[in-house]
């Protein structure tokens, strides 16, 4: 191969590499399994294609995890992360910025700084179940729980617990401090997806 055939081969690989980088976009990605979260408990910030679905591929890669796509004329649709294949009412969802989007994962265009949550749900008439948010309050070691519906729309997570390592808080109206702690904080109550995870 001539010189100049090599020169243009790299030219042209690293305009590739460049465009595909000008095509990221820096999203926070959270994968919550049935049982444990699967990806991001902390939710991190990824680089990733313009999906919402290439979000869950990204963190597939990062994470070192198994998913499963089927294709329909609406979109893509996820039937298997990790372990648990979708059955009968229950499968897999997704939330960008804590709204459940009514199109194909593929379909949702995300935007610089979105929160993009996968998560294994029990389906519904009212849709699925609910995801916990967990948020720091102005007091030092304070969290407030919410519990959001498919619609974005929160509201104190009552009955909820803090989890900090080992222990147990128990919330009022959802929230609760926890005083001096190491490791992270997060949310959980039943029949709701366990929540991010706070330091």
């Amino acid at each position: 191969m001539s010189r100049r055939l090599i020169i243009l081969a790299v030219a042209a690989a690293l305009v590739a590499v460049l465009a595909e980088a000008a095509l990221a976009v820096n999203v926070r990605v959270r994968v919550e399994g049935k049982t444990t979260t699967i990806f991001g408990a902390a939710e991190p910030t990824l680089a990733t294609g313009s999906s919402a679905l290439d979000a869950l591929d990204t963190a597939s890669t990062k994470g070192e995890f198994y998913y499963h796509v089927r294709n329909f004329s609406f979109g893509s649709f996820v039937d298997q992360i990790g372990r648990y294949p979708a059955a009968g009412s229950d499968g897999w969802a997704f939330k960008v910025n804590g709204v459940s989007p009514q199109l194909g994962a593929d379909k949702v265009l995300l935007k610089a700084g979105d929160v993009v949550l996968w998560y294994w749900t029990t389906f519904s008439q009212s849709g699925g179940s609910p995801t916990l948010v967990l948020r720091r309050q102005a007091k030092r070691n304070c969290y407030a729980a919410l519990s959001q519906n498919d619609k974005g729309t929160t509201t104190p997570a009552a009955g909820a617990t803090l989890q900090v390592g080992a222990r147990r808080v128990r919330t009022r109206a959802g929230r609760a401090c926890v005083g001096k702690h190491q490791g992270l904080v997060r949310a959980v109550l039943s029949g709701a997806v366990r929540s991010n995870a706070l330091p």
